[in-house]
């Protein structure tokens, strides 16, 4: 099945307010950074055919975003590259501003009838929104973008795992999983005179104008940022190891991933997208269907959690009795205790959770099973929870490229007991699930994969 028509369900008033009488339509871009499979992009479009009026896109560039660092930026400046290109081929003009977000919105949204922006699950991008619609003076509508089925449509509440999300998300998948065609701009907006652009043509000099943390270098020897590059990645994957992903998704020293993830963090594929390409693949249905879970219900559990859950990047979101069992483990003696330092290092004893993090450091990934294994060993290895959630949140936000996001919150509270159920119990752990270096021989090949990182690693 293929649309033009937006779902109902995607799309929010986030006010009160008319359609004003302006020069174009504004779609503010911000967490869906693409020009194809964009339903906000394409509302804006219809919206603006509707007033006969022409439609500006916008992206408001910040310096602060917390823990962002000149590696997320150079990815996410080549997306914003390629998608002002494909823009401009369907003449539309895109613009990205230096300021807050907000504030971008709000300034180019004074000679807009109407402002459109995309989804928003964390805590900026939600703040950005709210300031917006309640100073705007103007129609601002939400368009949701980044999902398969809208969060709130798929449940008003938090779920407690992905056995309650998946039925949820399964009876609307006909409905929401159909591809989405563009629809032709009727007034070219090319020649609209908008001051304080930024030229993407050199984003190493876009990058060294900024005032942000540039320790962390830029991949572009593995990744490079945007839809094109996304979409050829997935064809690669598709092509070379969708068949044997099912079996082989939690054997870290292969290479059966699709390396979304970072492209969905920034928006620069959508799900929708790529859930159609895995669909329609030859790959046998148990691979596709295993990879269909992962991206659509586990990732939407993760979006649903941050979406329902204010302190999503604190300790105190983890559920009650992880955390008391925790505290009462706090004074449990520990073998191995690591200093921040020595963990974002890699200097412990133990060489496959090294791996781990120096994957992370020369990479920007981790593999998934890896992060499992590398983030209950940051518990193992600290003086107490609260300080090994800390500790796992700067390091995956700091390095790793889809950090900074729900799956990245969402994932790190699984290792404290969240989405989850009582263990046996033991030292420092409680009834938290525990994972070993022993159950990662048994289960993987943990040696190949730590050659594999160092081959990675000198690349």
């Amino acid at each position: 099945m293929v649309t033009r028509e937006i779902q109902e369900e995607r799309v929010r008033h986030l006010n009160e307010e008319r359609v004003r009488d302006g020069d174009y339509v504004l779609y503010w871009m911000q967490q869906a950074q693409r020009a194809e499979h964009n339903h906000a992009l394409e509302y804006a479009v219809q919206q603006a055919n509707e007033l006969g009026q022409p439609l500006l896109v916008v992206f408001g560039l910040t310096d602060d975003y917390p823990s962002a660092n000149s590696r997320h930026y150079a990815f996410m400046l080549e997306g914003l590259r390629d998608a002002q290109e494909s823009l401009t081929r369907r003449g539309i003009k895109f613009v990205v501003q230096k300021g807050a977000p907000d504030e971008v919105a709000l300034r180019l949204g004074e000679n807009a009838s109407m402002i459109v922006s995309d989804g928003a699950y964390l805590r900026p991008e939600r703040s950005w929104r709210q300031r917006v619609a309640e100073e705007a003076g103007r129609r601002v509508v939400r368009v949701e973008s980044n999902v398969v089925v809208p969060v709130e449509l798929a449940s008003d509440r938090r779920e407690t795992a992905a056995r309650t999300l998946r039925p949820k998300i399964r009876r609307h998948l006909d409905e929401y999983l159909v591809e989405l065609l563009p629809t032709e701009i009727e007034k070219d907006s090319l020649d609209l005179r908008v001051e304080g652009g930024i030229d993407l043509s050199d984003i190493d000099a876009v990058l060294e104008g900024m005032s942000i943390d540039k320790s962390v270098e830029p991949l572009r020897r593995l990744y490079t940022g945007g839809l094109t590059a996304a979409k050829e990645r997935l064809k690669e994957f598709i092509e070379k190891r969708l068949d044997g992903y099912a079996g082989h998704r939690n054997q870290p020293q292969t290479d059966h991933v699709s390396h979304m993830s970072k492209y969905l963090h920034f928006g620069h594929i959508s799900p929708v997208y790529v859930a159609l390409r895995i669909r329609e693949a030859s790959a046998p249905r148990e691979d596709v269907e295993t990879y269909l879970e992962e991206l659509i219900v586990r990732r939407e559990l993760t979006i649903n959690f941050c979406f329902y859950t204010p302190d999503y990047d604190s300790f105190s979101c983890i559920p009650d009795w992880a955390k008391r069992t925790l505290r009462e483990h706090q004074e449990d003696e520990r073998e191995h205790l690591y200093m921040r330092e020595e963990l974002e290092g890699a200097h412990t004893h133990d060489p496959y959770w090294n791996a781990a993090m120096a994957e992370a450091i020369h990479t920007g990934y981790v593999h998934n099973h890896m992060r499992m294994y590398w983030g209950k060993k940051i518990l193992e290895w600290s003086l107490s929870p609260e300080e090994a959630h800390e500790t796992t949140l700067y390091l995956m936000d700091k390095y790793f490229l889809d950090g900074r996001d729900a799956n990245t919150y969402a994932n790190i509270a699984w290792v404290y007991g969240q989405h989850d159920r009582g263990f046996a119990e033991r030292p420092v752990f409680g009834k938290v699930r525990y994972m070993s270096a022993g159950g990662l021989e048994r289960k993987a090949e943990p040696k190949e994969y730590v050659e594999k990182v160092k081959r990675l690693s000198e690349e």
